[in-house]
C-alpha cells in the first residue's frame, strides 16, 4: 500500500490526479436542428396571428380579434398567474419554514433520502412546477372569455325569478361566472395545499406519527390556512348551488320542483353555514396546534352532505312527492310551462281552434283557389340535380344541394322563386387540369344565380327566370362573380399588374378560345404588397410558390376563409349560425344572407333542448350544404341578427334584428360597433329577409308539449304532439321539414309568406298519424328600409280538436302510394302509374307534401318526379297529387289535378297574386240561396267589376304582360271585396266570363 498523503493515497509520481466526470458531449448538428425547429415553431405562430390580424382587419373587424385575444391573454395570464404564485409560494414557503432539525425517526430516516435525491433540483423544480401548473390552468381560464364578457357587459330582462326574486340577467349573466370563479379558486387552493403538504412533509416539518405532535406551528398555519381557503369555497359553492336549481333538469322538467324548494335549496344553506363553521375549525388549528376539531368537523360536514344533503331529500321525493306528484308539482309545471314558452318565443302565439272540414262545395273551393299560387310546384329539395344538368354548362360549376327558396318581385309581382348560386367546383375540373396554378389562381370564382318560378313548371321542368351565362336581367342587373361561396376553394390568389392579360377564369363561351378571363377587380382579400406578407401566408400554407410563382405579385391579393357562415362565425364567435345560407341578389349584388342566433342554457326554469336533434330533419340528414345545429343544450333562443356575406368582396355585414334581446345587447356592449342597427337594412336586403328554419324546428320541438298552458294536462302527457317523420323517404327515420309557402291562414285576406309544419299525436309508430296541428311563422320582413313588416314572425297555429279524423302526412302518403284513383291525364291509375315507372327502371322521387288550409279544410299537394337510368339523370315533374278530406285526385298538371278533385273549373295562375280569401269559418254552414242582385245595385255593378278585371287578367296572361295582368288582380280583388260587403245572407257563387285558363308550365 502507497503512502498516504493528506488527500489519500499517493503514487510514485505524487497523489493520483482526480479526474472530473465525463460530460457527454452534444452533436452540433443535433444542436442546430434544435434550434432551427424552435425557430420554425416560432416563425410559424407569428405567421398564424400576423396573417389572423389581417384577416380581420380586410373585413373591417380588428376589433373583435382585439377583443377576443386581450381577454383571453387578461384571462390566462390572470388565472394562470394566480395557480402559479399559490403553488409557488407552497414551495418555497414549506422549503423555508423547515425545521433546522428533522426530528430523528424512522420515518425520517427514510425521508433523508428522498431529501437528498430532491435537493440538487429543487431550485429548478420549485419554478418549472408552478410554471407547467399555471400554464395549465391559465390555457383553461382563457377559454371562458365569453362568460367574462357577458358578465362585464350584462343586462337586465326585466323578468323576475319566481323562486328567488331575481332578475333573469342574473342567471344567464353572472351566475355563470361566479360558478367558474369559485371552481377555478378551489383548484388553485388545493393544488397549493398539497405542494404545502408535501412540501412540510419531506423537510420535517408536518408529522403523521404520535398524533403529529412534532409538526412545527409554521407548517400547521400554513396548511391549515389553505385547507381553510378550500372549505370556506366550497361552502360558497354550496350558497350558488341554490341559484343552479333552476337550470336543473330532470325527467319531469328543467327548473326548480317540490322536492327542490322544500328539501334540496334549504339543505344548501345549511351547508353552506356548515362549511363556514368547518373552516373555522381550520383555522382554530393555529392556536389549538390539534388536528382535532378540524377532522370532526370534515366528518360533521361529509355525514352533514349525505344525510340532508342526499338522504333527506330522497325521502321527501320518494315519500311524499311520488305519491302526490301532479298536485304537489302542479304550481312548479306552471312555472316552467311560463319561462319555456317565454324563452322561446311561444307565449305569444296566436292558437285557433280549427275544425277542418273534409267535404266542401265547389263555390267555397272556387272562391277560396286564390291561395292557390302558394303551391310550390318545384321541390328545392329534389330539383338540385335538374339545375345542374340544365344550366351548370360545365362539370366544374355546381349548385348547393338543396336549393333555397326566396322572394322576388318579377314584373311587380310577388313570386316564390327557387334559387342556386352558380358556385365553382374544383372537384369537377379534369385531373389533368389540377395542379397548384389551377387551381389557386385561375379557377377562382363562380358565375351568376339560376332561378325559377317556384310554382311552374313547362314539361316537367322548371321555367326559369334567370340562368344564362353571362347573366341576364331576370332578377336585374347585379355583379355575377362568387368568390365567396359554400362550395369556394380554400384560398385563390387574385388580381394583376395593370395591363397584363386577365388569367382567371370567367365563364365559357363560343369562339376560338371558348372562355372569357377575368381579372379580379375587388377590394377583397388581403393585399401581397410585399415579401414578408408572401412569407407569412407560404408558411401558413406550407406552400413555397408563394415566393416562387410570377402570379403572386404586389397586385395579388389573398382570399381564403371563403364560405359565408365561416366568415360569419370568424367576426361573431358568440353567434350560433342557422344552417342554412342563402343566396339573394340585393342592391346588384349577390350576398349570402345567414340567420344568427344568441342562446343560453342558463334561462331559470326553462325547458332545456339539444339543439342538434331540435334541428335535425330529412333535409339536414341527406343535404350536403343545409347542416343542423352545433351540439349543446339551450333553454333560450332569439333571431337577434341578420348576417351578410357579399359574394364578390367577402365583406361581411351585422344587423340588429331583435331590438329587445339583452344577451345582444351584452355582446353589443363588448364589441361596440360590430353590429349595425336595424335602421341599416336597406329595402332591398329586406324584402329577402325570412323568418330562419332552425329557430322554427327548435320552437316546433318545444311547442311539441308545451302548447298547452296546464300543468295537469302537461303532467299527463296525453296531449303531447310530435313533428311527423317526412313520409316522401323511404326508410321514414326522420322528421318532415318545415316549408316555405305562400298561403292564407283563417282569417287571413291574403297568402302571407310563411314557414310551415305540421304535427300529429305524440307516441309510437303505430299510433294513428291524424292531424293535430299546423303552425305558421309569417316570413314576409316587407320591404321598407330598417322597418319590419307588420305581420314578420307571428307564429300561427291551427289546433285541431281531439276527435278530429283528418289525415296527417303519413297517411295521405300511405294513400297516395296504394291510391288506385285514375286520371284524365293517364290511362293508369295513380299506383299503377308508379310501380310502371319503377318497372321500366325510372326512379321515383316523391316531391315535398305540402299542407295548407283551405275552404275549412286542409289540402295536401305533392309532386311527383321520376328519373331515368341513363347516365347523369336528372329528375322531371310528370304527376301532381291533390287530396282534401278523404278525396284524392292526380293529373300531369297543377290545374288538372285542382279540377278533378274540386268538380269544378278552378284556374292555377302562374304567378303569384294578391288573391281575396274570405274569412273561413271554424265550422261550416249550411248555404243559403241569395236573392238575385237587380241591375245597377252595388252588388250587380262590384259582380260586373270582378268579371271585367277577370276577363282582363286573362287577356294579359296570353299577352305574357305580368304588369296589366298585376293590375287586374288588384281590381278583382277591390270588386270580390265590395261584392262580399253587398251580399246578402248566405254563400255567393261568382262565375266570371269564360275565357282561355292559363296552364300551368306554358
Amino acid at each position: 500500500m502507497g503512502p498516504q498523503g493528506p488527500d489519500g493515497p499517493q503514487g510514485p509520481q505524487g497523489p493520483q490526479a482526480s479526474h472530473p466526470p465525463l460530460i457527454p458531449r452534444r452533436s452540433p448538428l443535433a444542436l442546430t436542428g434544435l434550434i432551427l425547429a424552435i425557430l420554425a415553431m416560432i416563425v410559424s405562430a407569428l405567421s398564424q396571428v400576423w396573417t389572423e390580424v389581417m384577416w380581420f382587419d380586410s373585413v373591417s373587424f380588428p376589433s373583435v380579434f382585439t377583443t377576443k385575444l386581450g381577454v383571453q391573454l387578461l384571462l390566462g395570464v390572470l388565472g394562470g398567474g394566480v395557480t402559479a404564485l399559490l403553488v409557488w409560494s407552497s414551495l418555497w414557503l414549506g422549503h423555508r419554514l423547515r425545521p433546522i432539525y428533522a426530528p430523528s425517526t424512522p420515518q425520517q430516516d427514510a425521508l433523508d433520502r428522498y431529501r437528498a435525491a430532491l435537493e440538487p433540483i429543487r431550485k429548478l423544480g420549485t419554478l418549472v412546477l408552478p410554471v407547467v401548473v399555471g400554464v395549465a390552468t391559465g390555457l383553461g381560464a382563457a377559454q371562458q372569455w365569453e362568460p367574462y364578457l357577458l358578465w362585464r357587459n350584462q343586462q337586465p330582462f326585466g323578468t323576475t325569478d319566481p323562486h328567488f326574486g331575481l332578475d333573469v340577467g342574473f342567471f344567464v349573466f353572472a351566475l355563470p361566472w361566479w360558478t367558474f370563479l369559485v371552481t377555478f379558486l378551489s383548484m388553485a387552493v388545493i393544488l397549493a395545499a398539497i405542494a404545502a403538504a408535501f412540501t412540510h412533509y419531506v423537510y420535517g416539518g408536518l408529522q403523521f406519527a404520535n398524533r403529529g405532535r412534532g409538526t412545527t406551528r409554521s407548517a400547521l398555519i400554513h396548511v391549515s390556512a389553505l385547507l381553510a381557503g378550500v372549505v370556506l369555497l366550497r361552502a360558497a359553492g354550496y350558497w350558488l348551488e341554490r341559484y343552479t336549481l333552476s337550470l336543473q333538469t330532470s325527467r319531469l322538467m328543467t327548473g326548480v320542483q317540490y322536492t327542490d324548494a322544500n328539501a334540496v335549496l334549504p339543505t344548501k344553506s345549511i351547508l353552506a353555514i356548515a362549511s363556514i363553521m368547518c373552516g373555522a375549525m381550520f383555522l382554530s388549528v393555529i392556536w389549538t396546534r390539534s388536528w382535532r376539531l378540524p377532522v370532526v368537523g370534515t366528518v360533521l360536514l361529509l355525514v352533514v352532505s349525505v344525510v340532508v344533503g342526499g338522504v333527506f331529500p330522497a325521502l321527501i321525493q320518494n315519500l311524499k312527492v311520488n305519491p302526490s306528484e301532479m298536485s304537489l308539482e302542479a304550481e312548479y309545471l306552471g312555472k316552467n310551462i311560463a319561462a319555456t314558452r317565454t324563452a322561446y318565443g311561444l307565449d305569444e302565439i296566436d292558437v285557433t281552434a280549427y275544425r277542418p272540414a273534409v267535404v266542401a262545395t265547389p263555390e267555397k273551393l272556387r272562391a277560396t283557389a286564390a291561395a292557390i299560387p302558394g303551391l310550390r310546384l318545384v321541390d328545392p329539395n329534389v330539383v338540385s340535380p335538374t339545375f345542374k344538368q340544365l344550366h351548370a354548362v360545365r362539370n366544374y360549376y355546381a349548385f348547393a344541394d338543396p336549393l333555397d327558396v326566396d322572394r322576388y318581385e318579377i314584373d311587380g309581382v310577388a313570386s316564390d322563386v327557387v334559387v342556386a348560386a352558380r358556385e365553382l367546383d374544383l372537384a369537377g375540373v379534369p385531373a389533368g387540369q389540377r395542379n397548384w396554378l389551377n387551381d389557386h389562381t385561375v379557377y377562382t370564382h363562380g358565375y351568376g344565380i339560376v332561378a325559377a318560378y317556384g310554382n311552374r313548371q313547362n314539361a316537367g321542368q322548371p321555367v326559369f327566370i334567370e340562368s344564362s351565362i353571362p347573366s341576364g336581367k331576370g332578377l336585374g342587373e347585379y355583379e355575377p362573380r362568387i368568390y365567396f361561396g359554400e362550395k369556394s376553394p380554400e384560398y385563390s390568389i387574385v388580381g394583376a399588374p395593370a395591363g397584363a392579360s386577365p388569367r382567371e377564369f370567367d365563364y365559357p363561351a363560343e369562339g376560338d378560345t371558348q372562355q372569357v378571363n377575368n381579372t379580379y377587380a375587388g377590394t377583397g382579400g388581403v393585399a401581397l404588397d410585399n415579401s414578408l406578407k408572401r412569407l407569412a401566408y407560404g408558411v401558413k400554407y406550407r406552400e413555397i410558390n408563394f415566393l416562387l410563382s410570377d402570379t403572386v405579385n404586389a397586385s395579388s391579393r389573398l382570399l381564403d376563409y371563403r364560405t359565408p357562415r365561416e366568415r360569419v362565425a370568424r367576426v361573431a364567435p358568440w353567434l350560433t349560425l342557422d344552417g342554412n345560407a342563402y343566396p339573394s341578389v340585393v342592391d346588384g349584388r349577390i350576398v349570402w344572407i345567414i340567420d344568427g342566433y344568441t342562446t343560453t342554457a342558463s334561462y331559470p326554469n326553462s325547458q332545456l333542448s339539444q339543439m342538434s336533434q331540435s334541428t335535425s330533419d330529412s333535409v339536414t340528414t341527406r343535404g350536403r350544404s343545409v347542416s343542423a345545429l352545433e351540439q349543446g343544450q339551450v333553454n333560450y333562443i332569439r333571431n337577434s341578427v341578420k348576417a351578410t356575406v357579399d359574394a364578390f368582396d367577402g365583406s361581411v355585414s351585422l344587423y340588429q334584428w331583435d331590438e329587445a334581446d339583452p344577451i345582444l345587447k351584452a355582446w353589443m356592449g363588448a364589441f361596440p360597433g360590430v353590429v349595425k342597427p336595424l335602421s341599416a337594412i336597406s329595402g332591398s336586403l329586406m324584402s329577402h329577409l325570412r323568418y330562419p328554419e332552425d329557430l322554427l324546428k327548435v320552437q316546433r320541438t318545444l311547442l311539441a308539449r308545451y302548447h298547452v298552458t296546464d300543468p295537469g294536462t302537461l303532467y299527463s302527457g296525453q296531449a303531447n304532439w310530435r313533428v311527423p317523420l317526412d313520409p316522401t323517404q323511404e326508410t321514414r327515420t326522420s322528421d318532415q321539414p318545415a316549408y316555405y309557402l305562400s298561403i292564407a291562414m283563417p282569417g287571413q285576406t291574403a297568402p302571407e309568406f310563411s314557414l310551415t309544419t305540421n304535427f300529429i299525436p305524440a307516441g309510437t309508430r303505430d299510433t294513428r298519424e291524424v292531424l293535430t296541428g299546423f303552425l305558421a311563422a309569417e316570413s314576409n320582413a316587407g320591404k321598407q328600409a330598417g322597418v319590419k313588416g307588420p305581420t314578420y314572425g307571428q307564429l300561427r297555429l291551427l289546433e285541431l280538436p281531439p276527435d278530429s279524423n283528418l289525415n296527417g302526412p303519413g297517411q295521405v302518403q300511405n294513400t297516395i302510394n296504394s291510391s288506385s284513383q285514375s286520371s284524365k291525364a293517364f290511362s293508369l291509375t295513380l299506383s299503377q302509374f308508379l310501380s310502371s315507372a319503377r318497372q321500366q327502371g325510372n326512379s321515383v322521387i316523391l316531391g315535398n307534401l305540402l299542407t295548407l288550409p283551405m275552404a275549412g279544410g286542409m289540402l295536401f299537394v305533392e309532386p311527383i318526379y321520376l328519373q331515368g337510368s341513363a347516365s347523369n339523370p336528372f329528375p322531371l315533374g310528370r304527376a301532381i297529387v291533390v287530396a282534401f278530406g278523404d278525396k284524392l285526385a292526380w293529373s300531369d298538371t297543377l290545374e288538372g289535378a285542382l279540377n278533378e278533385l274540386f268538380g269544378a273549373s278552378v284556374a292555377s295562375p302562374t304567378t303569384p297574386t294578391t288573391p281575396t280569401t274570405p274569412t273561413t269559418p271554424t265550422t261550416p254552414t249550411a248555404p243559403t240561396t241569395p236573392a238575385t242582385p237587380g241591375a245597377g245595385t252595388p252588388l250587380a255593378q262590384a259582380i260586373a267589376d270582378a268579371q271585367q278585371a277577370y276577363a282582363d287578367g286573362e287577356a294579359a296572361l296570353r299577352a305574357g304582360d305580368f304588369t296589366a295582368y298585376g293590375e287586374a288582380q288588384k281590381r278583382l280583388k277591390d270588386a270580390l271585396g265590395r261584392a262580399a260587403a253587398a251580399a246578402p245572407t248566405g254563400s255567393m257563387t261568382v262565375t266570371p266570363t269564360s275565357g282561355p285558363s292559363p296552364t300551368t308550365g306554358q
